[in-house]
């Protein structure tokens, strides 16, 4: 069917959306205008809430407008992520995006109250990193193999803590637990930093953790490494070994973090904050900072992010089949 509009009619239609652009345009020529919400799907003291408060704080710094780091913890990252996804999308939210929210979630919950690929628009990748699997002192292993003895001889006497169900870290956890033959019992926390601290003080035995915020209490000898699980060792770490090499052939959990917006934010508001956001991750100090604890920063375009997230989303689609992992 086709529809005729006469030529006084298409002048009227002009009119009606002249204003609706101008809008667009004002906004994205004009921003920022007012502080930004840096939305972070975790609570404090764990390695995502280190990196939003490290660029973070450069993105300030740049613009003259505060950023706040709103720490929304829960859920294995789905509550912050929720509340991202249904912001305004006027480029004053953004969402530190997690593999285990954005790519695990999708298959691990029936009911999602977000759509990774519908209800985000991709800013950049920030950066990749594997978890280091460290266990407390008290514990008797030095290695991925003596801790799978041990495990066997203790079924169901070792606990792992994560920063939640869902979390990348418990998906870590069950993969290892699937591929060794080994039952760890899996302990929730509310967050990197409170999974970490039932580590430190013995409550719980062992978690795969935040190269950022573990790898200084290894150093410190108050944790003890025994692997990456990332595909190859960690240039924060050279000495410690791959749990594939370990000992469990073909493992491999490498997760990323990044900077999405809500869908249907001005593409010009991407622009600006994408060509921000790079400038950030190649500054000497940010680079320091973060590639020092074993966070590769990357960055790459809006495309790129986004054929990444959909490649994971089916890649971990398989994992969690092949696995049988469920958390609800």
């Amino acid at each position: 069917m086709r529809i005729a509009i006469s030529h006084s009619g298409f002048w009227v239609w002009c009119a009606l959306m002249l204003p609706i652009a101008a809008v667009g345009h004002a906004a994205a020529q004009g921003y920022p205008e007012k502080p930004i919400r840096f939305i972070v799907p975790a609570p404090p003291g764990g390695g995502a809430n280190i990196v939003a408060r490290v660029i973070g704080q450069k993105l300030s710094d740049g613009w003259g407008q505060q950023v706040v780091v709103d720490n929304r913890g829960g859920a294995g990252g789905i509550i912050g992520t929720e509340l991202a996804a249904k912001a305004e999308p006027d480029g004053y939210t953004l969402l530190l995006g997690l593999t285990a929210n954005l790519s695990f979630a999708p298959s691990l919950f029936r009911n999602l109250p977000y759509d990774t690929t519908r209800d985000f628009a991709p800013v950049t990748l920030v950066g990749s990193t594997p978890y280091v699997l460290v266990v407390n002192p008290s514990i008797p292993v030095k290695s991925v193999k003596e801790l799978i003895a041990l495990a066997r001889s203790r079924p169901g006497k070792l606990n792992f803590a994560s920063t939640g169900n869902g979390a990348g870290n418990h998906l870590a956890g069950e993969l290892f637990k699937n591929m060794t033959g080994v039952n760890l019992v899996h302990v929730p926390y509310k967050g990197g930093g409170q999974a970490l601290t039932a580590v430190l003080s013995g409550e719980a035995q062992l978690i795969f953790g935040s190269m950022l915020s573990t790898l200084p209490h290894v150093k410190a000898d108050k944790l003890r490494a025994l692997a990456i699980t990332g595909a190859k060792r960690s240039s924060a770490a050279p000495d410690v070994p791959t749990i594939a090499e370990a000992g469990v052939p073909g493992y491999d959990v490498t997760t990323w973090q990044g900077v999405l917006v809500p869908a249907r934010t001005p593409k010009k508001i991407i622009a600006r904050l994408h060509a921000e956001f790079v400038k950030i991750l190649r500054m000497p100090d940010v680079r320091q900072r973060l590639s020092g604890e074993g966070f590769d920063l990357l960055g790459g375009t809006p495309g790129e992010f986004g054929k990444l997230i959909k490649a994971d989303i089916e890649k971990w689609a398989k994992v969690v089949k092949q696995s049988g992992i469920r958390i609800d």
